[in-house]
């Protein structure tokens, strides 16, 4: 019998594992993962970027975790000799319409509490030569690191501390009792007194697991990258990120300094046709069935068709991805645009709809389930971690 049970081996699942032995450390703790290793999705195939807090609303979970966030991952790779960066950020308007945008984005850089710098095009142009722009404002405290080291150490620093992690052990079945939580898997049944899931991608369907309607279902979205030639590695000095387009969920495309030393661009968003579909052949007709019999999914699809088209396009032919950076970054050429692993981001969808925008949690009795944990969670994940400690806290000693 184990005290706790921790499901999923990404960021969240490691920090809030390592954070739960910092707070019961004679508790008997275990990890299941699925896959052979830690930080095999999300947490692996993200842009790797420590974020400041810039878009997320003001007094949401995402703007409080991402401030307190930023600074615990580079205290943490400072404690763990991690290297990062902290290149900062360069949002750039290149019409009339981003720079009305920008002035909103501004005033919300505000409310969320971060230090920033509005930029004319001559300052902009002294900061970033090869990139044009009207304006842009400079956010200083983003930065770099590779998560998937980071969730390493979080692993390590669990292991040392007397959790147990076992890898290759898929959760195919929960049950909640009145005493306990029994799960079985692929490695065996394990039974803990409380039971914690970080499921990503699978969110949902771990929740339905436990017998309970989770009120949402994952719709996966596949973001895709490339990687400029090792000639571009300088070609900006910061993260250079376009104005968002408020009515648009994700983004937009951007060039990224990777930890490395090499850039990225990337990613867009088109819908994947498999939860854990990397690449544009991977489809699963159990996925694609779900999700295309889903009345909230479809509704979603349905009002943002025509983008959703525009993206489908841009990830079949290079020169329309190329234009999107190009606005931005002129000097760029389609041979420029090298090949790089894609991501897929684990998108929320309630019944009605809409895009579940801030961290969602569904709780039982003896189970804490992440149900939405979009970007910025890899920067949020400590005090991810430690929101999950407390809810714990209060279900074993309320």
């Amino acid at each position: 019998m184990h005290d706790f049970i921790i499901i999923g081996g990404g960021i969240l699942g490691m920090s809030t594992a390592m954070q739960l032995k910092q707070a019961y450390p004679d508790r008997r703790m275990l990890l299941l993962e699925k896959e052979a290793g830690p930080a095999r999705h999300q947490t692996g195939h993200n842009s790797g970027v420590i974020h400041a807090g810039v878009y997320y609303t003001p007094g949401s979970l995402k703007a409080r975790f991402c401030l307190e966030g930023n600074r615990a991952t580079r205290a943490f790779c400072d404690e763990h000799g991690i290297a990062y960066d902290t290149c900062g950020k360069l949002l750039v308007a290149t019409s009339d319409l981003e720079m009305q945008r920008m002035e909103a984005l501004w005033e919300r850089t505000a409310a969320n509490g971060l230090e920033r710098e509005w930029l004319s095009a001559e300052a902009l142009a002294e900061r970033e030569p090869n990139i044009t722009g009207l304006g842009g404002i400079f956010v200083p405290s983003s930065g770099i690191v590779d998560y998937a080291e980071v969730t390493r150490a979080m692993a390590a620093e669990f292991e040392r501390m007397g959790g147990e992690i076992r890898y290759n052990a898929e959760v195919t079945g929960l049950e909640e009792r009145s005493r306990e939580v029994v799960v079985a898997s692929s490695a065996g049944e394990f039974t803990g007194r409380y039971l914690v899931t970080c499921s990503g991608l699978m969110a949902d369907r771990v929740v339905r697991m436990l017998g309970q309607d989770p009120g949402f279902t994952i719709c996966p979205f596949r973001g895709e990258y490339y990687r400029l030639p090792e000639k571009h590695n300088r070609i900006v000095n910061h993260l250079i990120y376009p104005i968002p387009d408020p009515s648009m969920p994700f983004l937009g495309v951007h060039l990224t300094r990777m930890i490395d030393g090499s850039v990225t661009v990337g990613p867009n968003a088109v819908l994947a046709f498999k939860r854990e579909g990397y690449r544009r052949r991977d489809i699963s007709p159990r996925d694609l069935a779900q999700m295309f019999t889903n009345p909230g999914i479809l509704k979603v699809l349905g009002k943002n068709l025509r983008p959703g088209l525009v993206e489908m396009k841009n990830s079949l032919h290079k020169r329309g991805y190329l234009e999107l950076v190009r606005k931005y970054c002129p000097e760029l050429t389609v041979e420029d645009l090298e090949p790089y692993p894609a991501g897929v981001r684990a998108q929320a969808v309630s019944r009605d709809g809409k895009l579940v925008d801030d961290f969602l949690f569904v709780n039982t009795r003896r189970t804490l389930n992440v149900g939405n944990a979009p970007s910025p969670a890899a920067t949020s994940a400590l005090p991810i971690g430690s929101h999950i400690v407390d809810q714990v806290k209060t279900m074993v000693e309320g």
